[in-house]
């Protein structure tokens, strides 16, 4: 007889939070959950998800949950881990969640220096591209051109920046770090990578790992509630959201039918007002990174 896996039936994000309907976040929390099993204890930065699923006197975590500062949720869940290491307890999941906003921005210290001291942490971010929670302001994940509350409005659409590579920013700290970008257009490969992050954090001589995860954000990137899975696959296939993975220094890109960047962009009114020059200055943004990742895998 087939034994039963122990967290078959375990959410670890229940159902009952208060995220938007469509919430690409969301969906990135429960999946996670379901992989990383009751045996996890997550620290949770200021954010949609954390708003969203810790309204007091409730929560949806099903696990030991710590609400962190916006910008300090790494040095959180490293005091974890430390403390952990201290008991024995070293097959506990430490998760440290955070949107791009605490990741890309204002939390980019306190990732760093988790990363540097070699914490045993996985750390997810979830990338809807701009502070959604508090008004959808412009981050430094959001991409050339997207329109938020604080870009240019006029003759120049949208942010005048390109989007932060906080991928290679998080390589950079050494050969020992699980990184990989995902999505939740393509959760199976969203699953997989949160399986390898997990074995890397507990391996023999393992160390820190980093999942970053596009969740589009249906007020945020103005779209339907209904396609957030489609739009999601759709930045992935027209490389505007490469996924890959780095493992011991060595990155590998991933191919995926190809669509047309006009086809992702005409789904959303943050991109409504773009001019034609500037959708092609956004597709030559986005063949320029995907080249150079190329390049790297061919290292």
């Amino acid at each position: 007889m087939k034994k039963k896996n122990k967290n078959q039936d375990f959410e670890g994000f229940a159902k009952g939070h208060n995220a938007c309907a469509g919430c690409g976040a969301a969906i990135a929390m429960r999946h996670l959950m379901k992989i990383a099993g009751a045996n996890t204890i997550v620290a949770i930065a200021t954010g949609c998800m954390e708003v969203v699923s810790t309204v007091y006197p409730l929560s949806s975590w099903e696990v030991p949950c710590i609400h962190s500062a916006f910008e300090n949720v790494a040095a959180t869940a490293s005091g974890i881990e430390l403390a952990l290491k201290k008991q024995g307890k070293r097959k506990i999941n430490v998760i440290a969640i955070a949107g791009d906003g605490g990741t890309f921005d204002i939390g980019l210290q306190a990732l760093s220096g988790m990363l540097e001291r070699g914490h045993r942490i996985l750390y997810v971010c979830y990338d809807n591209e701009a502070y959604m929670n508090t008004g959808i302001q412009r981050s430094s994940a959001t991409p050339l051109h997207a329109e938020t509350t604080t870009s240019p409005y006029g003759k120049i659409h949208g942010k005048i920046e390109p989007k932060k590579n906080m991928p290679l920013i998080v390589a950079s700290h050494g050969k020992n770090i699980y990184v990989a970008t995902a999505s939740v257009g393509y959760l199976e490969d969203f699953k997989r990578k949160v399986k390898k992050a997990l074995r890397h954090i507990h391996k023999k001589n393992g160390g820190p790992a980093y999942l970053q995860v596009l969740c589009p954000c249906v007020l945020g990137w103005k779209i339907p509630t209904n396609i957030t899975i489609q739009i999601a696959r759709k930045a992935v296939n027209c490389r505007a959201y490469p996924l890959f993975e780095i493992e011991n220094g060595k990155l590998t890109l991933q191919e995926f039918p190809e669509e047309k960047i006009e086809d992702y962009l005409k789904l959303q009114g943050r991109f409504s007002n773009l001019a034609k020059k500037e959708i092609i200055k956004l597709k030559k943004f986005f063949e320029s990174e995907y080249s150079k990742l190329r390049n790297f895998t061919n290292r």
